[in-house]
């Protein structure tokens, strides 16, 4: 047995892809949820409705199950509103106390989920050691000052301590506004894919990909933040063009309908010499297999939905 894993976050869109690997590596999990519970599984304990925003929901779920390794995804994540929430601070303050009682509790090994909002954009491919951290939302602001403090903390209280920073993720599940998912099912619907001129250049990864990550972050001993990304740049307008292709609709993309946010930098890419050579980690769905994959999800979930299947 690995230990005994805390899993915050277990129904998210990366913390529901993350049960498969601890289990594969022999962690004992306990999956914590806001929410109700997910299908049973063996070695996996569900603790449901634990809200982490409720002062000492926190160190009353770590007095429960006394973790050594604790992977921490629970976030404030409404699409559009996450940026620049208030919601992130209250977060700082509950993982904080998270941790400490974690560490207090006798807890060797803590990830937590970070972004590559942490970084300045618009340098190009970001590097932990040499992009300026210099985040231009609340969200990044809150998640570095985690990174900061939490690093800073599991010194002084001996718990190894990594940061895992996301780039651009798709697959199952995801928020359905995001671009993969609102591409894929307006396609699906034969309606108008309307997008930017997508000439943006960006990492792309699988979240199955993401998730088996952070727990090979997590089994590692390599500290301090590792970007989780895919190392292979591609242009938001190719992953559009995969898609309508797998689908068949090509005729329905309408690149350049919409005008581009303000601050979306030509590219927002990762170095990942840290988690290939360190952590010693791959991926291994290929992009085109990745939006199949995800494009099938979708069809599944819209027919289900049609026919009323909860």
């Amino acid at each position: 047995m690995s230990g005994r894993v805390l899993l915050t976050g277990a129904t998210g869109f990366v913390g529901r892809h993350a049960v498969g690997p601890l289990l594969a590596r022999g962690f004992e999990v306990h999956a914590a949820t806001r929410g109700t519970a997910a299908t049973p599984a063996d070695g996996v304990r569900w603790h449901a409705g634990v809200d982490l925003l409720d002062p000492g929901a926190g160190a009353a779920l770590v007095r429960r199950v006394a973790p050594t390794h604790l992977l921490h995804f629970a976030w404030f994540v409404e699409h559009g509103a996450f940026w620049q929430s208030p919601e992130n601070l209250r977060w700082v303050g509950a993982s904080l106390d998270l941790l400490r009682a974690f560490a207090e509790s006798g807890g060797r090994r803590a990830v937590i989920s970070g972004t590559c909002a942490e970084y300045e954009w618009g340098g190009g491919e970001c590097d932990e050691r040499l992009t300026p951290e210099r985040p231009a939302t609340l969200y990044g602001a809150s998640k570095l000052a985690l990174t900061r403090m939490a690093d800073a903390y599991g010194r002084v209280a001996g718990v190894s301590f990594a940061t895992g920073r996301l780039f651009l993720l798709y697959g199952p599940h995801e928020t359905p506004r995001r671009l993969v998912p609102s591409v894929v099912r307006a396609l699906l619907d034969g309606e108008e894919a309307r997008c930017t001129h997508g000439r943006q250049l960006r990492d792309f990864l699988h979240v199955a990909d993401a998730a088996d990550a952070f727990v090979a972050l997590l089994a590692s001993d390599v500290e301090g933040p590792v970007n989780i990304a895919s190392g292979a740049p591609v242009r938001l307008r190719d992953v559009v063009t995969t898609i309508a292709e797998e689908i068949g609709r090509p005729d329905l993309v309408r690149l350049g309908a919409v005008t581009p946010p303000a601050g979306d930098p030509d590219a927002l890419t990762a170095n990942v010499a840290r988690l290939r050579d360190e952590v010693g980690w791959r991926p291994r769905v290929e992009l085109r297999q990745g939006l199949a994959d995800t494009i099938r999800w979708w069809a599944d979930a819209q027919s289900g939905a049609a026919r009323g299947v909860a």
